[in-house]
Order: C-alpha cells, then sequence, then structure tokens
C-alpha cells in the first residue's frame, strides 16, 4: 500500500503505473517461485543424503572397528572433496587443516554409553564433541539423529548416529557438493528472476501500451468535444469490450447533454417569449399612469374610473407575472435539483392538494374518491402534479361546478383520475396541452401561463408514468396520470 501511494504522489501515468505494477507482480512471482524451488531442493538433496546415511548406518552398527564399518559403507556415490577455487577453504577449516588433515569424504565413529568417543577413522576431528541427542542415544541404545558438524558456523559434513552394542555409531558423510549446488543454484534462479522481471517490465510496458491506446484514444476524442464544446459529435465505437462501453456511454451521456442544452435553450426562448408580453403591457400601463400623473398640473387629469381599471390591471399583471416566474423557476428546478425519491401514500398527497385548492377555488365543489396508493416518488413533485391538475380543472369549471378526483389502484399500477365539467378540451389540442406554453385557442383568454400541464408531464415522466388528456362523460376535461406501484420498491 505505502508503494502504491508513493508511486500515486510522483503522478506517474496510467500507462507507467500499469507497467510498474506488472514488473513487481510479476518479479514478485518470480522471487516466490524461486524460493520454493531452492527450499524443495535443499530438502530433497538432504532427504536423499539422510536416507542413505541411516541405510548406511544401519549396516554399520554391527562391525566392531570404524575400520570395518568404513569399508562395510558404500561410498562410491559420495559426493567430491574439493574446496572452491576462488573462496578458499574457511578460516576455521585452515586451522584444522593443520592438525586434521583434509576432511574424507566419509568418517565413522564410535561412542561409549557416556557419549565420549571411543574409536573413529581419520578425519574424526571435523566432526567436534557429540551432541545432546547423540549421547541420549548413546546411554538409552535407541533412537537415531540426524545434525551438521563442521567449525563454526559452516557446514562439512552430514552426521547419522544411530545405537550400537556398547554405545552409538556416527556416520558422517561430506555436504560441501550439496551446499556448492544449492549455491550455484541460488545464483541462478537470481538471475532468471532479474532477467524475469526485466522482460515482465518490457511486456508489461507493450502490454499497457496496447491495452490502454483505446484509452488514450477515447481520452482525445473527450477533450476534443470539451475544447469545442461540440455536444452533436459522437466518438467512434469499435468492438464490444469494456472500452466500447465506456465509448458508447460516453456518446449517451453527450445525448443527453446536448438534449439538455437544447431543453435549456428552448425553455429560455419560450420563457423570454412569454414574459415579453406581461412585461409590455405592465410597462405600458405604468407609463400611461406616469404621464397622466405629469399632465394633473395641467388641469388634464386622468377620469377615476380609467385610473381605477389601470390599477386593476396593473395588479393582475403582476400576479400572472409572478405565477409565470414561479412555474419557470418550478420547471427550471426540476431539471436541475431532482427532488429525491421516498416512500408514501399517493391518497395523504391528493388529500393535501385538494385541501389548498379548495382554499384557492372556493366557488367549485371537489369531490375525493382515494384508496391507498403507496408507491415510491417525489412527494412535493406528486404534490406539485395533484394541485396543478386541480388548478387546471377549477379554471375551467363554472361557479358551483364539481371537480371529481379519483385514485384506485389496479395491476401493479396508481391511477389518478381529475375530471371537470367545463368546456372540455378539443380533439386536435388534447395531444398538445402538455407542451410547454401551448395553450389552445379557446384558453387564450383565461389566466395562466402555459405551464402547468407542462409541470405535470415533467414529473409524471421522471416517476416512469404517462398523463393524457380526454373528454369526460359529461362533456368536460379528464385526465388521467398512469404511474408504476412497484418501478422503485
Amino acid at each position: 500500500m505505502r508503494l502504491l501511494r508513493g508511486l500515486g504522489r510522483r503522478k506517474l501515468t496510467l500507462r507507467a503505473r500499469v507497467a510498474v505494477l506488472t514488473t513487481l507482480g510479476v518479479a514478485l512471482a518470480v522471487v516466490v517461485v524461486s524460493l520454493a524451488g531452492w527450499w524443495l531442493m535443499h530438502g530433497r538433496m538432504y532427504e536423499n543424503l539422510d536416507r542413505r546415511l541411516s541405510a548406511d548406518t544401519t549396516e554399520a552398527a554391527s562391525a566392531t572397528t570404524p575400520e570395518e564399518a568404513l569399508r562395510g559403507v558404500d561410498s562410491a556415490d559420495a559426493l567430491p572433496s574439493h574446496w572452491d577455487d576462488d573462496d578458499g577453504p574457511p578460516r576455521e577449516v585452515e586451522r584444522l587443516l593443520g592438525t586434521a588433515g583434509p576432511p574424507p569424504p566419509v568418517v565413522v565413529r564410535f561412542l561409549d554409553p557416556r557419549g565420549h568417543p571411543v574409536a573413529a577413522t581419520a578425519g574424526a576431528a571435523w566432526l567436534g564433541p557429540a551432541t545432546s541427542p547423540a549421547v541420549r542415544i548413546a546411554a538409552s541404545g535407541s533412537g537415531q539423529d540426524f545434525a551438521d558438524a563442521g567449525p563454526g558456523d559452516d557446514t562439512v559434513y552430514r552426521v547419522s548416529t544411530a545405537p550400537r552394542p556398547g554405545g552409538a555409531i556416527q556416520v558422517a558423510s561430506r555436504v560441501i557438493g550439496i551446499e556448492e549446488t544449492l549455491d550455484d543454484l541460488r545464483i541462478l534462479l537470481t538471475w532468471i528472476g532479474l532477467a524475469g522481471a526485466a522482460l515482465a517490465g518490457l511486456v508489461g510496458w507493450g502490454v499497457a501500451r496496447a491495452g490502454l491506446g483505446p484509452v488514450h484514444r477515447l481520452t482525445g476524442a473527450v477533450e476534443k468535444v470539451a475544447e469545442t464544446q461540440d455536444l452533436g459529435s459522437s466518438i467512434p465505437v469499435a468492438g464490444r469490450d469494456e472500452i466500447a462501453r465506456l465509448a458508447t456511454a460516453v456518446n449517451h451521456l453527450l445525448t443527453a447533454l446536448a438534449a439538455s442544452k437544447a431543453a435549456q435553450q428552448q425553455l429560455v426562448q419560450d420563457a423570454g417569449h412569454e414574459l415579453r408580453t406581461p412585461l409590455t403591457s405592465l410597462r405600458t400601463n405604468v407609463e400611461l399612469l406616469t404621464y397622466a400623473e405629469a399632465q394633473a398640473g395641467s388641469g388634464r387629469s386622468l377620469a377615476p374610473d380609467d385610473r381605477a381599471r389601470l390599477l386593476r390591471d396593473l395588479g393582475v399583471q403582476a400576479e400572472e407575472l409572478t405565477t409565470l416566474t414561479t412555474e419557470l423557476v418550478e420547471l427550471a428546478a426540476e431539471n436541475t435539483d431532482p427532488e429525491p425519491f421516498g416512500p408514501l401514500d399517493l391518497a395523504d398527497v391528493v388529500h393535501g392538494a385538494v385541501i389548498r385548492a379548495r382554499a384557492r377555488w372556493p366557488q367549485v365543489v371537489f369531490a375525493v374518491s382515494a384508496a391507498p396508493a403507496n408507491l415510491t416518488g417525489q412527494p412535493g413533485g406528486l404534490a406539485r402534479v395533484v394541485l396543478n391538475l386541480l388548478d387546471n380543472a377549477a379554471k375551467w369549471s363554472p361557479p358551483g361546478g364539481t371537480v371529481r378526483v379519483d385514485l384506485s389502484t389496479t395491476d401493479g399500477y396508481t391511477e389518478l383520475t381529475v375530471t371537470d365539467e367545463g368546456p372540455g378540451i378539443d380533439e386536435q389540442d388534447r395531444p398538445k396541452v402538455f407542451e410547454r406554453f401551448y395553450r389552445a385557442t379557446a384558453a387564450r383568454s383565461m389566466p395562466g401561463s402555459g405551464l402547468g400541464l407542462a409541470i405535470v408531464a415533467q414529473i409524471v415522466e421522471t416517476h416512469s408514468g404517462s398523463v393524457v388528456a380526454g373528454a369526460a362523460a359529461g362533456g368536460g376535461a379528464q385526465l388521467r396520470v398512469r404511474l408504476p406501484s412497484d418501478r422503485f420498491a
């Protein structure tokens, strides 16, 4: 982990990090395999030596003298006795060479019951005093032990101890050949590991370069889009691998961003168009009142009825402007800051919206039939949907008319139906009433901005539902919202 953090702090490229990590991984694998191979070879060679020594010791235990035992030991396969010419013998070995002579391939030594040497062949000085396990075998007359012997930390002999009549026998075989073989193997594995790590680095760099080539091209294409701001362009997709999936996802993202940008521009254009009319009318009336006040000193004043009418118009225009601005903000906020989803009962939302609608439209009767409808959605958004539908129905209903609200659940869907007793919606206008700022010919003389039903359609679409306009049985309009009850469950 510390190494990975260090690589991150050095801000290496992804290609370099992949190459470095590949090299480290392969080097670690080579080291582990090399160590395992070396220890396996070490154990196998000493296991074979111990097996041969055990057989030789058992065979030599019946001999009466060490020399006789030595003649009976099969030493034809004894390891050659030589020293590395470059290193020379160890210092302790040089000291012993002056007193004990060069170490022979095999040494046989007899021990008395107390573990003291009583007879031995040439080279017994190399074995040193008997070890504690050897003394116990000599005293008990049972067991077997294998130990290393040599001056200091150097291992020259592998010694096998076994019981014999009157003590114990020790048969020692030279191990210098084994250690030299293991040293050669260690050097060979080290060079193989270094060569493998270097080769892994080259292969890792090549693999990283080839494997990350598509990522590099994809990055260049995305940077070009970011530089040119051309959201209509697309990134070429080749194959069906992860890079192709990433490129496809980026193309979908660009498509969504282009659609969002187009919708934003359309909203700004439509809002500018819709705001221009009330602002112009409001400015005209204000200028007229200002002009009338300026002419008051000359005796030409505005009639009280005309003044009152202008003030009423100003109030109406200010209210329309406020409503339009509020709905524009709600419409924009729905796109940029969506409300989180949560479990709710749509019947509670409907009852809350009806209470607000009754306060705003006291001249209309609201008849509600709402069964429990549990789903997961945006409480504020769905409340806005219901209230906008109620406002639309109440606006078109005659005084004393009834707006019917029905909420039911069937086949995994929740249906909300709002019916009024107004003139209804012409068949050619029904598909368009949910578009932004669309107002039918009959509605242009009515107050409103043309955004209420557009907000309804947008929120319903967010909930993966649908909303349609139709005709009621009594001739009024009927708006039906259909939401999946278990869409987010």
